[in-house]
């Protein structure tokens, strides 16, 4: 009897639901400048009022059933914002091991992701992680662990993301509709400690995050311990809203970008 794999066959398949993971890693804030977050966040998301960058640069255990666990790296990066009313970050960049893990992300979610390589180093209480694509270690974050801190272990936290299919014949277009979408992130942390240290942003034509400057470190800390994973499909949303913020999904070492200064005096 021959078999055709391309079709789901009768296996039993994880349930919609949440994904469990159990992670560790830092945690930080920082502020950048406004320009940069005026012209970053798109529609119908609220700048909160201080121009704030938040990340996690984290290595997870993805357990996909009881017997089978993926472990990867992952950072993410988003604008502190708003929508509704309700806190959140629109979420632009994310990288991580794995072709799987980022595949589904970016079909089912919506979320930006693209296949890095990511490494961490812990020496004591010294912990230093890189994220590396095109072999240009791009973000490094590094610093030292300190005392626990006085915050929530068990909370929730969401992140924005696009969901949409870029248009066959129209650059700049999609075919059908576009959707805001929202990850929903459940921790439940077994320890939360201050950290001191550096967030360094290397110059990359595919991955620009140094065109989002680190003007001051607002928070940065070391965590560890379990979350859930999951997401909601908010609304549809106009395509030209998110269109011009799609090229950072791709690698395109020609895109210019956005001249902020020009864009201010217009």
């Amino acid at each position: 009897m021959s078999r055709l794999r391309y079709v789901q066959g009768p296996v039993e398949t994880r349930a919609p639901g949440m994904l469990k993971n159990t992670v560790y890693g830092i945690r930080a804030t920082y502020e950048t400048d406004p320009e940069v977050i005026a012209a970053l966040l798109p529609q119908p998301l609220v700048a909160i009022e201080r121009p704030e960058i938040w990340l996690q640069m984290v290595h997870v255990a993805m357990h996909v059933t009881e017997t089978d666990t993926v472990e990867i790296g992952a950072l993410t990066v988003g604008v502190n914002c708003t929508h509704e009313g309700a806190p959140g970050a629109y979420c632009f960049h994310m990288a991580m091991e794995g072709e799987t893990v980022v595949t589904s992300g970016r079909e089912r979610f919506g979320e930006p992701k693209k296949i890095a390589e990511t490494h961490f180093e812990r020496n004591g209480d010294h912990l230093r992680a890189t994220c590396s694509r095109h072999g240009v270690a791009y973000f490094e974050i590094e610093g030292t662990i300190g005392e626990a801190i006085d915050a929530p272990l068990t909370f929730e936290e969401h992140l924005f993301c696009y969901k949409g299919m870029p248009s066959i014949d129209t650059p700049g277009e999609f075919d059908g509709d576009v959707f805001l979408t929202r990850l929903n992130w459940q921790r439940n942390y077994s320890g939360r400690r201050a950290m001191t240290g550096t967030i360094t942003l290397r110059e990359s034509p595919y991955d620009p995050l140094a065109d989002i400057p680190v003007r001051r470190l607002i928070d940065m800390e070391y965590v560890e311990g379990g979350t859930a994973t999951g997401g909601t499909l908010l609304r549809k949303v106009p395509g030209e809203w998110i269109a011009p913020h799609w090229v950072g999904r791709h690698d395109d070492p020609r895109n210019t970008g956005l001249e902020l200064g020009a864009r201010k005096a217009a």
